[in-house]
């Protein structure tokens, strides 16, 4: 991991490379809200995550600008790209996969109608970004992206992992952009602010998670618009969203601590041992034993 020091914070920062594909982590923390200058002249298609943190930034190239809140993506093009950054966090995380023009041409031209329409601009030397709204990440993008930053693999077994999974976080990006985005019920910025803040509440307390009627007092939203809300922007219910993460956590924790199968269903908010096998089981067609004694088989 690379650290890097200026005026007003720092950046740690993890990157990785690989045929075609470059990868990049980066944790920046500020002592004061500024505006910076980041960027760089390479001619790459870049996917952009946003991971944690709320921040503007304008993009020249673009002409465009965008006010950002944690847990969002999209796709850029620019030949060169810099961006003017207002950090509205203390802490902003994200995560870049950049492919060069030519595999991402590869990859495109296999792909669906987003992929194709922004290989055409692309082809043509234009500037472009895959859409002009901002989707949020979905459970699977995160677990992709966590997967990358904590991957142990060796080479060549390393490479071939960080280009399967980067080409894998792509086709996710592809569908989810594919999907038809209906008239938004959600349009106001804070009602969003109140529905991360909800989702955020839920990631905290897996264990015992609020009532819906809790929830919607502790973000100050009525239920109706709490529930329709919270399933057009995550794209899941909210017992959906529990339930998802909790699966996740506890595949986590199995492949990569030695709690007992029992202490893992207690930390994951499930009342006894014997519903969160079953739970599991349903979700990925394998007991938690058998996965943990099986991990290459849970990737």
């Amino acid at each position: 991991m690379e650290v890097r020091e200026f005026a007003h914070g720092k950046m740690a920062l993890d990157h990785w490379e690989v045929e075609g594909i470059r990868l990049r982590h980066a944790q920046v923390s500020f002592n004061r809200e500024d505006v910076f200058v980041g960027g760089n002249d390479r001619d790459t298609v870049r996917l952009h995550f946003g991971l944690k943190g709320d921040y503007d930034f304008h993009a020249r190239e673009l002409g465009t600008s965008y006010s950002l809140r944690g847990d969002h993506n999209n796709i850029m093009y620019a030949e060169g790209l810099q961006l003017e950054i207002h950090n509205r966090s203390s802490h902003i995380e994200t995560f870049g996969v950049e492919f060069t023009k030519d595999r991402f041409f590869q990859i495109a031209e296999k792909g669906n109608e987003p992929l194709k329409l922004l290989a055409d601009q692309i082809a043509e030397g234009k500037a472009a970004i895959l859409s002009s709204h901002w989707r949020p990440n979905t459970l699977r993008i995160k677990q992709l992206i966590s997967e990358i930053i904590h991957c142990d693999f060796t080479e060549p077994l390393r490479s071939l992992f960080l280009q399967a999974k980067s080409i894998e976080l792509l086709v996710l990006q592809a569908d989810l952009y594919a999907k038809k985005l209906e008239r938004a019920y959600i349009r106001r910025d804070q009602d969003k602010k109140k529905l991360f803040d909800a989702r955020d509440i839920l990631s905290q307390r897996l264990d015992g998670p609020p009532t819906i009627s809790a929830l919607s007092r502790m973000v100050g939203m009525n239920e109706y618009k709490l529930k329709k809300g919270f399933k057009e922007l995550f794209d899941t219910t909210i017992f959906g969203f529990i339930h998802q993460h909790r699966m996740q956590k506890a595949r986590q924790l199995l492949l990569d601590t030695s709690m007992s199968a029992k202490e893992i269903a207690y930390e994951t908010g499930y009342s006894s041992p014997q519903h969160f096998s079953r739970a599991f089981k349903k979700e990925f067609n394998t007991t938690p034993n058998r996965m943990r004694n099986t991990p290459d088989n849970a990737m």
